[in-house]
């Protein structure tokens, strides 16, 4: 049985000396060099870019854990968090050749490929490429207590498909390998759980950010989604945060997707 002091908040989600890897962290060398900058934390810890790297190609991914070996003995922690999103068709036509010609004209199969590519094998070889070092954290912190965690999108989990039919399909496809990740890599002791949140300020959400990497999704930006919000506006950074936190410490949790979505799944029809 735990003693009281060791169920604070501060003991309970500490990450202090812990070792994290996040890919998708900012589009560019420089980028990520002024993001390292603008959020290097001033209670202790470091920011550290990696460089470019790009996440669909195995040699990268190599070169990336190799670069972390030579700094680290062990990670604690990997968040799989590259996405992109692609082209977007809408299917509101009734009169199904009109639909068709609309979907034919607007999405092209190298649109999917690079899709997929980046949304699904990335995050399967951005895994697989960091075990060792996860392993390593699993053994120097206790059992099961390195984890991955791959932010999906609650765009995987609906029926609808916003306009996304790669994007969406993809995010389902992320949704059932972190599911197959964490059941094959139990045996090299390393957790796996997914993030699939709803609408957050990114790049990806909000079109651009700032010098930091952080963006702003306005009010009005998501109530305009075309379907109810329950909560009204977009997610914070905190809320992400905590959802982080509480996956990354909780090492009785594996295998588990994390909906922080303000409700949006409660309203639109899912899986």
């Amino acid at each position: 049985m735990a003693p009281t002091e060791a169920l604070r908040a501060s003991m309970l989600f500490s990450v202090r000396d812990w070792v994290c890897v996040i890919s998708g962290g900012g589009t560019g060398a420089e980028a990520l060099e002024a993001a390292a900058k603008s959020h290097n934390p001033s209670e202790g810890g470091e920011i550290i870019p990696l460089g470019s790297c790009d996440v669909t190609s195995k040699a990268d991914l190599e070169r990336a854990y190799q670069e972390v070996s030579k700094k680290e003995k062990y990670i604690n922690l990997l968040v799989c968090a590259a996405g992109l999103q692609g082209t977007k068709a809408i299917p509101d036509e009734e009169h199904a050749p009109s639909l068709k010609e609309k979907l034919w004209n607007e999405e092209e199969p190298k649109v999917w490929n690079d899709n997929y590519n980046t949304n699904v094998t990335a995050v399967y070889f951005t895994t697989v490429a960091f075990l060792p070092l996860l392993q390593a954290g699993t053994e120097t912190q206790g059992h099961l207590s390195a984890s991955v965690i791959v932010i999906s999108s609650m765009s995987g989990l609906m029926r609808n498909a916003q306009g996304h039919f790669s994007y969406n399909s993809a995010k389902g496809a992320t949704v059932h390998l972190s599911k197959l990740m964490s059941a094959e890599f139990q045996q090299v002791r390393v957790r796996v759980n997914s993030i699939a949140p709803g609408y957050f300020p990114s790049e990806m959400t909000a079109k651009k950010s700032g010098p930091d990497q952080k963006s702003e999704l306005p009010v009005e930006a998501v109530l305009s989604k075309g379907h109810d919000v329950p909560a009204k506006r977009a997610g914070s950074d905190e809320e992400m945060a905590q959802s982080v936190l509480f996956l990354a410490k909780n090492a009785y949790v594996n295998g588990e997707v994390l909906v922080v979505d303000g409700g949006v799944l409660n309203v639109v029809a899912s899986s």
